[in-house]
């Protein structure tokens, strides 16, 4: 054979082959980004009620640095009368987690008879429209609106206040035979005048406003926990931050959700006191 017949005979051979063989070994390939469908669903029993939990970071999982009090609450209840399922999300905003269907997912596992605690305000500060996030809502109660091109999306919305985000889950949550309660915000490792920060913005007046109007449940979680810390003190506190000023460890967020036990318990009718394990029992 001619060396240049045998040389493109050679070439053709190599092409087939390589259109045949994987791109690379899946072994050696960076994990996918974590999306909605590769969060691992927790399993609901669905003959016992369940308690969902929507809201950002400081509910949510989380990793090593950055706990929830959401990761922590099941251990306050018993596990043979009611399912605990945490659906809180880092980064969001009671706006964030209703565009991108974060709620309607809870919605459609949502049952007579079920319970779900909302707390958000830590991020509907942010901006309203930016090519990072896009996640803030208007501030206030109202019913005015801003209409957007999302940067991040790429789609058009109609942005609403706070207000009118909780007052939606409320809706929803009732129209699905659900009890919400409504919880203003976590306190941040922030010491003004020496005292525990008992207000970042103005998000835990404006959920307690919501719920007055609205006649929902209300805990008011940002004062209980700051009373807790001031008891504890500055230094002891200091120990539940070691990432950020906002973000708790797991001692920390053991003790928020601790505190979230104790304003259930300050309701005039607690839905969920039945249900309680005995270290949910032992919280007075």
């Amino acid at each position: 054979m001619k060396p240049l017949l045998f040389l493109s005979a050679l070439l053709a051979a190599a092409s087939a082959i390589a259109q045949t063989r994987p791109a690379a070994d899946d072994a050696t390939l960076p994990p996918p980004p974590e999306t909605k469908a590769s969060i691992a669903t927790p399993a609901i029993n669905p003959s016992l009620p369940t308690l969902f939990i929507a809201g950002d970071s400081t509910a949510a999982q989380g990793a090593p640095g950055a706990i929830g009090w959401g990761r922590m609450l099941p251990a306050f209840f018993d596990a043979e009368k009611i399912n605990v399922v945490n659906r809180a999300r880092g980064g969001r905003s009671s706006r964030t987690f209703i565009t991108e269907g974060l709620w309607q997912e809870i919605l459609n596992q949502t049952k007579p008879g079920d319970i779900i605690l909302i707390q958000f305000g830590h991020n509907d500060a942010g901006n309203i429209n930016d090519d990072s996030r896009a996640r803030g809502s208007i501030k206030g109660l109202g019913d005015e609106t801003e209409l957007i091109d999302n940067q991040v999306t790429k789609k058009f919305e109609v942005v609403r206040s706070y207000g009118w985000y909780l007052r939606k889950m409320i809706a929803d949550a009732r129209a699905h035979g659900a009890t919400p309660i409504l919880l203003s915000l976590t306190v941040r490792n922030e010491w003004p005048g020496g005292k525990p920060e008992r207000q970042n913005g103005r998000w835990s007046e404006w959920a307690a406003e919501t719920a007055r109007v609205q006649k929902t449940a209300f805990i008011d979680l940002t004062g209980i926990i700051a009373a807790r810390y001031e008891k504890l003190g500055r230094e002891k506190v200091a120990a539940f931050f070691p990432k950020d000023h906002t973000h708790t460890n797991e001692a920390g967020a053991g003790l928020n959700a601790e505190c979230v036990i104790h304003g259930l318990n300050r309701l005039p009718q607690n839905p969920l006191a039945s249900c309680y394990s005995a270290k949910g029992k032992a919280v007075k």
